[in-house]
């Protein structure tokens, strides 16, 4: 009764099982899609975090100028900074803390580097002050100088052209020969500050334009006279004492030893990167803890502990 069937019915019992086939294959291809696609989603969504974005890479140009007191400091930190990172350039030099500031406050430097706070006619430019050491200050003589210590007065006396003799220190019979900074000079501002008391340098003398020209000044001339701040001393000059007191840190620190500055690095408005991020590295306390002593300085929070 059913051997035989049409053809008719032969098409449509094959049109059913395909159907029925591409409903089962269907159906699975969407079950097994969204569970696929869960576990990569729930992976991203658990491990994205805000500090997991990358950090954009330092990069560009800073100038810094002015002190030639600080200028070891400054190199040294441009130096290490740059190699941690390479796509920031970093140029340094002198010209004294005057120069500096009036650098940054006309903005051809991003930083100026002073031993001393701005004059008055900075004090509306906007200038922000940094704060990245302290460095001792010491008068400095040429090694055939027989004198040890001098007094604050004496020393004033000197630099003033009302002692002009060594024998009239404890010397040995030898005219002095001073050795100025020029008037743009931080160093020069402190000594006139801490040691004549606002009172004026004699115009007798020789001017150096930075302080590591003052030292060899001192070096190559007999019976010489000259100040540096302690990074520049070593064995070819004498160091003297002031009132008998050496300078060191205890001695600074005790306020018996005052011929020192606080360096300053300016900028015009709040630091911006990358010499926002210089500054930074030189305040850190790996800096400061370490490469600022190593360097003949002292950090910067010293008198404020």
């Amino acid at each position: 009764m059913f051997k035989f069937m049409s053809k008719k019915g032969i098409t449509l019992s094959l049109s059913a099982v395909l159907m029925m086939g591409s409903l089962v294959g269907c159906g699975a291809k969407t079950e097994t899609k969204p569970a696929a696609s869960a576990t990569p989603a729930a992976s991203t969504a658990a491990s994205a975090k805000p500090t997991d974005a990358p950090k954009t890479e330092l990069s560009g140009t800073v100038t810094a100028s002015g002190s030639s007191a600080l200028l070891p400091l400054v190199k040294q930190a441009a130096t290490e900074f740059m190699e941690k990172n390479p796509k920031v350039t970093i140029n340094v030099t002198a010209g004294g803390s005057g120069t500096g500031i009036k650098n940054v406050a006309d903005g051809t430097s991003d930083i100026g580097n002073s031993d001393v706070e701005p004059a008055a006619e900075y004090k509306d430019k906007g200038l922000v002050d940094h704060q990245v050491a302290i460095a001792p200050f010491a008068f400095i003589v040429n090694k055939d100088v027989k004198v040890d210590n001098v007094t604050k007065a004496q020393a004033a006396d000197i630099y003033m052209g009302k002692i002009t003799n060594w024998k009239e220190v404890g010397g040995n019979d030898a005219k002095i020969v001073l050795v100025h900074r020029p008037d743009s000079s931080g160093s020069r501002t402190l000594v006139k500050q801490i040691i004549l008391d606002g009172k004026e340098f004699t115009k007798d003398g020789i001017t150096q334009e930075n302080s590591g020209a003052m030292k060899t000044a001192v070096v190559g001339q007999s019976s010489s006279i000259g100040y540096v701040d302690t990074p520049y001393i070593d064995d070819t000059v004498k160091a003297l004492k002031i009132d008998g007191v050496a300078f060191s840190e205890e001695n600074i620190k005790s306020g018996t030893y005052k011929l020192f500055g606080v360096e300053h690095m300016y900028t015009k408005g709040e630091a911006k990167d990358p010499a926002k991020a210089f500054i930074a590295y030189i305040s850190s306390k790996e800096f400061q803890g370490k490469q600022v002593r190593d360097l003949k300085f002292l950090p910067a929070d010293l008198l404020k502990k």
